[in-house]
């Protein structure tokens, strides 16, 4: 189960995760987040990681996919959490690096 609640303002946009990012769910963190991006514009971007309990490995794609687009901040507050944020980050610093 995953609850998807979207936050707007006019200089900021949140997405904050609930739940297990896994199976169908991802598919619901992917429409999330195209629906925000078509609106972000110029504004800053947060994704709210702290009630997340799981997440697959394309759910840590979307992520590095978010970041890459949006330069997002994830927030998150457990170890294995704050590890696929900053896994995301490191991805698409290492692909860049690599000519990718």
């Amino acid at each position: 189960m995953l609850k998807i609640t979207k936050y707007e303002r006019p200089d900021a946009a949140t997405l904050q995760l609930e739940g297990s990012v896994t199976g169908p769910w991802v598919h619901e963190f992917q429409q999330a987040w195209h629906s925000v991006a078509a609106s972000l514009g110029s504004r800053k971007l947060s994704v709210d990681l702290r009630g997340v309990t799981q997440m697959n490995s394309v759910a840590r794609e979307l992520l590095a996919e978010i970041y890459n687009r949006t330069g997002a901040e994830f927030i998150a507050n457990t170890p294995l959490i704050k590890y696929f944020a900053e896994e995301a980050q490191h991805r698409i610093e290492h692909d860049h690096e690599e000519g990718k």
